[in-house]
């Protein structure tokens, strides 16, 4: 049965390098970030992002995010598989958790979700199911 949820994370680390550039300010980048959750997600995150600017303030992006942490009491890891875009709106992601990812408490965890980032804390929504929860 899945479970809805919602937490917040709030960027702790940035550091963004490109490794391709081009005439008109559009280029390709890496981006390694940490991230501090809170919620129904407790813990933390590191995200590898590629990205792909248009401009200097369009972009859009992939990314795999190793989450550390609990959910909903469970404690373990799992990886995140992002998409999205940015804009002068902000970040917006839909993203999955990876089949077969989940570690500790949280092997055999699956989900999915999204955010929109234009805060210093962002809120996220998901869906998630662990084995055997009632």
């Amino acid at each position: 049965m899945n479970t809805e949820a919602s937490c917040t994370f709030k960027v702790t680390g940035w550091d963004e390098k490109p490794y391709q550039e081009f005439e008109g300010g559009a280029k390709l980048t890496r981006a390694k970030v940490s991230q501090a959750y809170q919620g129904a997600i407790n813990g933390e995150g590191l995200v590898e992002f590629l990205m792909s600017y248009t401009t200097s303030s369009t972009a859009s992006f992939v990314g795999m995010e190793l989450v550390k942490g609990t959910v909903a009491g469970k404690s373990g890891s799992f990886v995140i598989q992002h998409v999205g875009t940015y804009d002068s709106g902000g970040a917006r992601s839909t993203w999955f958790i990876v089949p077969g990812s989940g570690i500790g408490e949280l092997a055999g965890i699956t989900g999915k979700g999204s955010y929109i980032a234009n805060s210093e804390s962002v809120p996220v929504s998901f869906s998630y199911e662990l084995p055997n929860n009632a």
